[in-house]
């Protein structure tokens, strides 16, 4: 894995032109049959994957934090909301509470996250792959390719099941 982690940022940048010209084909005409393909897609991939063995997503970059996903954490960790987003979160150039740091918090040295019941909606839903109208988020799809191995795959085999 740690070859592969640290092979990704070359891969997904020598990819970075074709996979934008293919999404950009993609959000023009998406094939009737794209949300189906991309959660096979989805399932096919993470059935090999191990999420546990990677946590590459957790250790360089976090998520956006919903109110609900403050308002649920904070309550587990009897703290206020403000409180919360004192000691862990800040607002970052777009008005989102995002991690004040990286890797997360919540992440153990196992790779196991200490609040994955509970974990933010961005994390249950990482790394979007079989996310309905997946064409409508071309431009966070790149920037996946380049941090999880799986959204490498998962556009990989994309591109070779749906000719555009």
């Amino acid at each position: 894995m740690e070859e592969i982690l640290r092979d990704l940022p070359k891969r997904a940048k020598e990819k970075h032109e074709e996979n934008k010209r293919y999404f950009t084909k993609l959000r023009k005409k998406p094939p009737k049959q794209l949300d189906y393909v991309m959660e096979d897609l989805h399932e096919e991939e993470f059935a090999q994957t191990n999420c546990l063995e990677c946590a590459n997503c957790c250790k360089t970059k976090g998520p956006l934090f919903t109110n609900a996903d403050i308002e649920r954490i904070a309550k587990r960790f009897r703290m206020k909301p403000s409180q919360f987003i004192t000691t862990y979160l800040k607002v970052d150039e777009e008005n989102d509470y995002v991690l004040q740091q990286v890797p997360c918090s919540f992440l153990d040295a196992e790779n196991h996250c200490l609040i994955y019941d509970i974990r933010p909606k961005a994390c249950r839903e990482f790394p979007h792959t079989n996310r309905r109208k997946f064409h409508q988020i071309a431009s966070l799809t790149l920037k996946n390719v380049g941090v999880c191995p799986a959204a490498f795959n998962i556009v990989e085999a994309m591109k070779q099941r749906i000719k555009l």
